[in-house]
């Protein structure tokens, strides 16, 4: 799959360049004005497509509860005893988002997001359960395309129609439960245990129907750029599993400055405010049977991370990215962000780094005004 990813990254950057129109970072609305790995971000010209591949690696290590660091080992003991048999330790998330998108006017753009995902959650055995497996631990996997989401977004206000110093948009999305939410634990040690639902956070997508809003703005004075963009993601019911993930509250407020017509670097501080799971998976946790059956209540959970109530909270991270113009209408960014601030419904773990990659091109119709096509068209007009 990772060759797959670079085979793509190499293709789009051979691909001509058949613009003469726009040279540099600084056009109006298109993808070089804000932070490429924030959600909406890219907006081409009027009557072209825009296509980005986004890889983006998140490590997570060690437990928070609230604010406070949690030593794994306390947790690990009898269920009797209210312990649980297994505690994640880390965790490596990654993520390559595909996107395709099309500016139909000045004012609207509407375009498509895929997912696909690779997870790892490191276990730690309780001494119990070591001694049943004759090992300390094991490593949960999951792998697979995530969720859809269609998203467009609407310009309400701009002091210039084509290169606005100051303008504010509407963002709508709507994600699509593509994402499998029936992910099993195969690569526990014990065969009873292989057919039972990985965590939450380890399924691929929501299983509902998430819609989202927010407004994004944006303002200049050359050669700086800054805004922020403010989203909200609500869920629609329950999904087949009987639950439904926390709602959620993305904020990124980003500043960039223009070193050189193809290079420029940028600071954001990247936001998340998210609730608890609503609800609880059914066949979560197995019992003395051997059959997976929901939690009652009566028994402790196997592992924290099947606890609903151990999702959610609030962490803003620090972002630090450079984009860089190898040829024209093409982009390459590079962000690395680190958390400034994270305050967990735990114990769950917590985020330690995330690194992402993406390159963004956009590829003029004939009729954008970009193409070489209208350019002549302009020209004959005017006698030339």
């Amino acid at each position: 799959m990772r060759r797959f990813y670079l085979l793509i990254m190499l293709v789009v950057l051979l691909l001509p360049a058949t613009a003469f129109a726009y040279v540099g970072l600084c056009c109006g609305k298109c993808g070089g004005n804000m932070p490429l790995n924030t959600l909406g971000a890219g907006v081409p010209e009027t009557n072209e497509f825009r296509l980005k591949i986004s890889p983006m690696l998140m490590k997570m290590d060690g437990l928070l509860d609230g604010t406070s660091s949690i030593d794994g080992n306390s947790l690990l003991g009898m269920p009797a005893a209210g312990k649980s048999m297994a505690v994640p330790t880390k965790m490596d998330m990654n993520m390559v988002n595909f996107a395709l998108g099309y500016s139909f006017t000045d004012d609207f753009f509407g375009g498509v997001m895929f997912m696909h995902k690779k997870n790892e959650m490191d276990m730690k055995f309780s001494s119990m359960m070591a001694g049943s497996t004759g090992q300390s631990g094991f490593t949960m996997k999951s792998q697979g395309f995530g969720d859809t989401m269609l998203m467009s977004k609407y310009r309400l206000y701009y002091d210039d129609p084509l290169i606005p110093t100051k303008q504010a948009s509407l963002f709508f999305g709507l994600s699509m439960p593509t994402g499998s939410i029936e992910e099993k634990n195969t690569e526990h040690p014990l065969t009873m245990r292989q057919s039972e639902q990985l965590p939450y956070s380890m399924q691929l997508g929501s299983g509902t129907y998430d819609p989202t809003v927010g407004v994004v703005m944006q303002q200049s004075a050359s050669p700086f750029w800054w805004g922020g963009n403010f989203l909200y993601t609500t869920r629609i019911g329950k999904n087949s599993r009987d639950y439904a993930l926390g709602d959620e509250l993305n904020y990124d407020i980003y500043f960039m400055r223009q070193l050189s017509y193809n290079f420029l670097l940028h600071f954001q501080l990247n936001g998340k405010q998210w609730g608890k799971i609503k609800g609880e998976m059914n066949e979560a946790v197995t019992g003395a049977s051997g059959r997976s059956t929901k939690n009652d209540g009566s028994s402790a959970y196997m592992t924290p991370s099947w606890d609903p109530n151990n999702y959610g909270g609030h962490k803003v991270l620090g972002t630090i990215g450079m984009q860089w113009q190898p040829k024209s209408l093409h982009i390459v960014e590079l962000a690395v962000g680190v958390p400034l601030y994270q305050n967990l419904n735990g114990p769950q773990l917590k985020e330690t780094q995330r690194i992402t990659l993406t390159y963004y091109i956009e590829i003029p119709t004939r009729k954008s005004r970009r193409h070489p096509d209208f350019l002549e068209k302009g020209k004959s007009k005017l006698g030339f």
